[in-house]
């Protein structure tokens, strides 16, 4: 199997605690829950930094996970994280170019693997409504305890709600104080429409002000960042640390 190095840069402690309680709230959604969509209303909410982290967290766990690279029309994590150098992608398995073992590699992440964006396409709905997609997702979930799927945003174009359709739930990653409201009810329409539950929401960059989460801010978190986020999903209590894309 071919490698890829990943640059995946540490974060903030208060975010890596955050993610932490994303994967083990991930964790008691139950085994059938394998195939995992993260996506967002609009671009630049956070949903590629949520999707890359949370899968490293996962493989680093000690559960085999793969990250899926969808966003074929702009790649956050082939430009963010360097994944540079390789010949054959998703977009070649879904063009009938590629075999599976061609565009699944092996990371430097233990027990992470990553199915790539190679080529960016203007208009990728064609290929994604192939049922080749659907085959490769499935046969990923056999293969592995989750796999990861980065979207493009749920907003303008359906790519992000045919892939939900796809998988067996998603987390809706929100940033505090841009996405309206409506835009977000919107999104979670979308998602139920295509009949795909919704595991939780990541509430990026949301700054703690009061209460005992504004006390453990100011004992630990202020020497690690000052943007924070929240988790909240199915019956969960909240829980709040930073992530920054």
């Amino acid at each position: 199997m071919k490698k890829l190095n990943l640059k995946i840069k540490d974060m903030p402690y208060a975010a890596e605690e955050a993610l932490n309680r994303l994967r083990v709230n991930i964790k008691f959604c139950g085994k059938n829950t394998k195939k995992i969509v993260i996506t967002s209303s609009v671009p630049n909410e956070g949903k590629s930094t949520v999707s890359v982290r949370l899968w490293k967290l996962l493989s680093e766990a000690g559960f085999p996970t793969v990250l899926v690279d969808v966003d074929l029309r702009k790649s956050e994590i082939q430009k963010k994280y360097q994944v540079e150098g390789i010949k054959e992608g998703l977009n070649h398995f879904l063009s009938g170019l590629a075999e599976y073992e061609d565009v699944v590699y092996e990371t430097n992440i233990p027990n992470g693997h990553i199915v790539p964006v190679t080529t960016l396409l203007e208009n990728p709905s064609a290929l994604l409504e192939d049922p080749r997609l659907g085959e490769l997702l499935d046969r990923l979930a056999e293969d592995y305890r989750y796999v990861i799927i980065d979207t493009p945003p749920l907003d303008n174009i359906s790519d992000g709600a045919l892939i939900a359709s796809m998988s067996d739930g998603a987390v809706l990653v929100v940033r505090c104080g841009e996405t309206s409201k409506a835009l977000v009810r919107q999104s979670l329409q979308q998602l139920d429409r295509v009949g795909c539950p919704v595991l939780g929401t990541v509430l990026n960059r949301a700054e703690i002000r009061s209460g005992a989460y504004k006390k453990y801010y100011n004992r630990y978190g202020k020497k690690y960042g000052d943007y924070y986020g929240a988790y909240y999903g199915g019956n969960t209590t909240e829980k709040k640390a930073g992530i920054k894309e």
